[in-house]
C-alpha cells in the first residue's frame, strides 16, 4: 500500500464550491472526501487542512467555528491556521478607499508541510487539493529531490492551474458526485457528547 498524506487548501476548495453555487456541500467531511478520491492501492495516513479564522460577520464566524469543531472530531486530521489581513483598496473611478480581508500564509504553510514530510519520508504520495500556482516551487523541489515520490494535484470544482497541472505527477478535478458522497451527517457528536448541527443555510434542500 502506498502511504498518502493529503494537504487541503481550505479556502481554495471553499471558493470553488461557492463559485459553483454548491452551498449544500459546505458541510463537507474533508477526510472522507480524500478517501473517496483515492485509488484502492493507496492508504490515507494523515489529512492536513489549511485555513484561517475569518474576520467577517458574526453569523459567518459562527458557521466556520461549528465547521472547524466538526473537523476536529476526525482522527488523523490536523488543522493549520493562517491569518486574515486587511488590504487597502481604492476605486479607480471615484477614489473611494476601503479595506478588504485577504487570507495569508496558507500557501507557505502547505509548502512547509509538503517539504518537511517528504524529508522525513512520511508519504509515498502527497495528495494536494488546491489550484494555487504558488505551490509549484515546493512541488518541483520534491520531485527533483525525491523522484520516487508522487505529488498528485486535485483541483477543486471550478478551479484549475496550468502550472500545477504541468509540474504535478498527475492531476484531476473533483467531481460533484464524489463531493455529494462525502458530507458529514447533519449532526456530529463531539467526544464530550455535545452535538454539532449543520448550519441551516448549508443543509441540502431536500432535508430542510
Amino acid at each position: 500500500m502506498e502511504r498518502v498524506i493529503a494537504y487541503i487548501d481550505g479556502f481554495n476548495l471553499y471558493f470553488g464550491l461557492k463559485s459553483k453555487g454548491w452551498r449544500r456541500y459546505y458541510w463537507l467531511n474533508q477526510q472522507v472526501l480524500v478517501q473517496n478520491l483515492l485509488k484502492p492501492q493507496k492508504q490515507l495516513s494523515l489529512t492536513k487542512y489549511f485555513t484561517a479564522r475569518i474576520s467577517g460577520p458574526a453569523d459567518k464566524q459562527k458557521r466556520q467555528t461549528i465547521y472547524v469543531e466538526a473537523l476536529n472530531t476526525l482522527s488523523d486530521f490536523r488543522i493549520y491556521y493562517g491569518k486574515y489581513q486587511n488590504i487597502p483598496r481604492q476605486c479607480d473611478r471615484c477614489g473611494f478607499e476601503d479595506e478588504v480581508p485577504n487570507e495569508k500564509m496558507t500557501d507557505v504553510n502547505i509548502a512547509v508541510e509538503l517539504l518537511s514530510d517528504a524529508f522525513q519520508d512520511r508519504y509515498d504520495t502527497a495528495f494536494l487539493i488546491s489550484a494555487d500556482s504558488d505551490l509549484v516551487p515546493p512541488i518541483n523541489r520534491i520531485r527533483l529531490l525525491f523522484p520516487k515520490k508522487n505529488v498528485i494535484v486535485v483541483f477543486p470544482p471550478d478551479r484549475f492551474s496550468k502550472e500545477l497541472d504541468k509540474y504535478a505527477s498527475a492531476s484531476f478535478t473533483i467531481g460533484r458526485a464524489k463531493i455529494a458522497k462525502s458530507l458529514f451527517p447533519l449532526e456530529v457528536r463531539k467526544d464530550d457528547g455535545y452535538i454539532l448541527k449543520c448550519p441551516e443555510r448549508w443543509k441540502p434542500l431536500e432535508k430542510l
